[in-house]
């Protein structure tokens, strides 16, 4: 028995010698594998954060750009700056802090023409702004000379960074000063920090401006050349930082810092100031999971493999081994359980992980909602301004004819003109409680609302933005419309959005015309806005509708798809075909018996 012992054990061991080289093999080329695998998926989903991030700051951004356009027409304001009116300024001292109260902004100040500021949101306070002059700083500069500025800096009061929107106030044709909105992104950092993302926003000078690590603000991510360095060391733009490197370095999409630790690096380009958004992701955990899943598979196709070399010396006619061979099995299959119990396990934590997940991007999709109304409110504030200020004008002169009609003894005349002022009055609260109604933040609750209703919101909100372009708008409805069950500003955002949209695509041509019309069959609601604009290609009919994506060179490629998500939201349509008309043509589509919420 001694030479067929020995072939036995000769045969085991070029079985396992084989089995180890397939192993070996197995293990390199999945391993290779699964870390492309893993990267490439992360890589997709740090995309997907990166272009929330984007557009989360590019809408807090548009957000403010619209309140210097508004805040030069307070009344106030030329009384501040222009002649020196102490009771002037303590209202508008007040008007701005309760603005800056409202919008979040950092601070909101006016400077007359020689550079010195007048009022501030913060007057009284130990960091107020007024008495300061900022005749040198160049967002003073530029607005004084262009009419507006953006202008990222190191405050020269506060020594804290921010973005400085400035617009050149007017009266009587004449510059009489500026009026500034300082924005910092306090907020902004610790929302992508609670997301445990590594953020940052660089600009032109490659100079990082934005980050949720405060050890790398105000660092940079390129060399400075020496006249460069000199430049903004002249300019005060960054105070005395000394504006080190971070030690980051970029290749091929991904980056490496000081300490040797390699991230996945999304950048994407922003609307402002020139600025770069930079998302990281740490790629060692990524390689550390893919490297635990091509240990796993290897001990498996091990395990398999040596189950099958036990299987082949069982199957040599020794009992003795056999028995051995269905013990080490037994005990495997005892590990292997206590294995797939853990996976299980994790399985469970990774489904909670992406429920929780979800919620947050449902959030994040009505903050998104939310700040494209906002974003809307700088196109509509200037409709509205111009609808308030014909029945102001007319208060005012039906106000000294009644004045003059009493000193006269008219009192019946006198009267009817308090009974004009009385309807203009009327009219102006109509028009500012639908803007803050527009405004208003929230998914809103669903109520049987009339049609006409909605219809009739939507336009007062467009309708002199059309004016103002001279584009004709034609409305038709059918005489009875239905009342349907639907909160009321989400279906008037999705018409705000088409008819603007509408009114750009058809601004510039020979004879504009853009067309409202709601009608119902018994069943559902349509409402459909049509152009004669370009039109949109068939190809692109649903990749307007994707987050981001724009014709527009100033658009966020936010409009189209929220105004979807909330028609969606209702268990509607919104689609989009050619129109008669010769450009495009929407078509949102409710039902008459919506779910409720």
């Amino acid at each position: 028995m001694a030479v067929p012992d020995r072939f036995a054990w000769r045969s085991t061991a070029i079985l396992i010698v084989g089995a180890a080289i397939i192993v070996a093999v197995f293990a390199m080329t999945f391993g290779a594998a699964s870390r492309q695998s893993a990267l490439g998926q992360a890589r997709e989903q740090a995309s997907r954060r990166a272009a929330l991030e984007a557009g989360a700051l590019v809408a807090d951004v548009d957000k403010f750009r619209t309140l210097p356009f508004v805040l030069v027409e307070l009344p106030d304001v030329a009384g501040a700056l222009d002649a020196g009116d102490r009771a002037a300024t303590e209202r508008l001292n007040d008007t701005l802090a309760q603005l800056a109260r409202q919008t979040g902004a950092t601070v909101f100040y006016a400077v007359d023409g020689a550079g010195r500021s007048r009022a501030a949101s913060n007057a009284g306070q130990p960091d107020s702004f007024v008495g300061y002059d900022f005749r040198f700083r160049p967002y003073f500069v530029n607005a004084m000379r262009a009419g507006r500025s953006e202008y990222f800096a190191k405050g020269s009061v506060t020594g804290r960074p921010g973005l400085f929107l400035s617009r050149r106030a007017n009266a009587g044709g004449r510059p009489i000063g500026v009026v500034v909105v300082k924005i910092e992104f306090d907020r902004i950092e610790r929302l992508w920090k609670s997301a445990a993302q590594s953020v940052m926003v660089v600009n032109g000078d490659g100079i990082i401006v934005i980050a949720t690590d405060p050890a790398r603000r105000l660092q940079t991510v390129a060399p400075l050349t020496p006249a460069r360095r000199a430049e903004l060391a002249r300019s005060g733009q960054f105070g005395k930082e000394p504006l080190r490197d971070v030690g980051l370095r970029f290749a091929d999409g991904f980056a490496t810092d000081a300490a040797g630790r390699r991230f996945i690096a999304i950048e994407q380009q922003l609307p402002v100031l020139g600025w770069r958004h930079v998302h990281l992701e740490q790629t060692q955990p990524i390689l550390a999971a893919a490297d635990a899943r091509t240990r796993l598979a290897t001990l498996t196709l091990a395990l398999v493999l040596a189950g099958l070399i036990a299987l082949i010396r069982w199957s040599a006619g020794r009992r003795r081994h056999a028995e051995l061979a269905r013990l080490a099995l037994e005990a495997e299959v005892t590990r292997r359980t206590a294995e797939l119990t853990q996976s299980n396990l994790q399985l469970r934590r990774e489904s909670e992980e992406r429920i929780l997940a979800d919620r947050r991007y449902r959030a994040a999709r009505e903050e998104l909602a939310q700040a494209n109304r906002l974003g809307s409110i700088g196109t509509i504030t200037t409709s509205v301004a111009h609808e308030v200020n014909q029945p102001l004008a007319a208060i005012r002169t039906a106000s000294e004819n009644g004045l003059k009609l009493l000193q006269r003894g008219r009192t019946e005349d006198a009267a009817a003109n308090l009974s004009l002022i009385v309807g203009l009055t009327q009219r102006i609260g109509s028009i500012t409680g639908e803007l803050l109604s527009y405004a208003r933040r929230g998914r809103g609750q669903r109520k049987p609302v009339p049609v006409e209703q909605i219809l009739d919101g939507a336009l007062m909100l467009v309708s002199e933005s059309f004016r103002r372009a001279g584009v004709a708008l034609d409305v038709a409805r059918e005489p009875e419309l239905p009342t349907i069950r639907v909160a009321r500003i989400r279906i008037e955002q999705v018409l705000v959005n088409l008819l603007q949209n509408a009114l750009e695509a058809v601004a510039g041509g020979a004879e504009p015309v853009v067309r409202l019309s709601a009608a119902a069959d018994g069943q559902s609601v349509r409402f459909t806005v049509s152009d004669n604009g370009p039109g949109i290609d068939d190809a692109l009919s649903e990749a307007i509708f994707q987050p981001f994506y724009t014709g527009k060179p100033a658009g966020t490629g936010l409009g189209l798809g929220i105004s979807r998500e909330i028609v969606l939201d209702h268990r509607g349509t919104l689609s989009v075909e050619s129109s008669e008309l010769g450009g495009a043509e929407f078509t949102v589509t409710l039902p008459l018996a919506a779910e409720p919420e």
